[in-house]
């Protein structure tokens, strides 16, 4: 990552869609370099070949985990290994994950707090986030942390920073961001990065047109 990144993800309501591939190629003729999908929707194959695909295209590729359960999330890692991503994404079992994840040179972002449900939501208190978000960034082995910001109830920019104020490592921000004036405050108060996947495949991010090309085009103007 570099000072200030924006992750496409291939995704929806926290699932991987089906026309990824087809998403992949806007994408890459758009210029974006950072591409990611989740763990479900598409089976193996598929994700392989999206991977393949991304590589392909120079970007760099991401696995965000949601699993809910110890297995899933395990599962979850070994196929983020096997399909040979930059970095993986979320997931919660720190101490399951990081000898999975030993001498592959996959960078590691977990999630801080209590994450419940799919899609995704981050519960407690700023101070019990923070707290989290502290530990984790002091194992060897985690690179940075997958914040899911805008899936809380808190103040968003103020829990954002917070986190960042106390972690040495770098900040992606993810879930829920469908606004310039989002991705200027998660860059204010902070991040290293974000991720948007729904509201730039629904045509929702304000743009010069819902098709997935002016909306990547408006958000990569965003985090400029």
């Amino acid at each position: 990552m570099t000072s200030f990144d924006f992750i496409f993800m291939l995704t929806r309501n926290d699932r991987t869609v089906t026309d990824a591939a087809v998403h992949v190629a806007t994408a890459l003729a758009a210029g974006i370099r950072h591409i990611g999908f989740k763990d479900i929707g598409l089976p193996f194959e598929a994700l392989d070949d999206l991977a393949r695909r991304i590589r392909g295209g120079g970007a760099a590729t991401y696995l965000e985990v949601v699993s809910l359960d110890r297995d899933s999330e395990i599962r979850s890692v070994k196929a983020a290994v096997e399909l040979g991503v930059d970095y993986l994404l979320g997931g919660t079992r720190v101490d399951d994950v990081l000898p999975l994840l030993a001498g592959t040179g996959i960078r590691y972002y977990p999630f801080p707090g209590r994450i419940v449900g799919h899609p995704s939501r981050l519960e407690g208190t700023e101070g019990e986030i923070v707290a989290s978000a502290v530990a984790l960034a002091s194992r060897e082995g985690v690179a940075g942390l997958d914040l899911l910001a805008y899936r809380s109830s808190l103040d968003v920019p103020a829990l954002i920073a917070a986190v960042c104020r106390a972690v040495p490592k770098p900040v992606v921000v993810a879930g829920s961001v469908d606004s310039p004036e989002q991705v200027r405050l998660i860059r204010q108060a902070g991040a290293a990065a974000f991720t948007i996947g729904t509201s730039a495949l629904d045509g929702r991010f304000p743009a010069a047109g819902p098709t997935l090309d002016l909306q990547l085009q408006a958000i990569e103007t965003a985090a400029a």
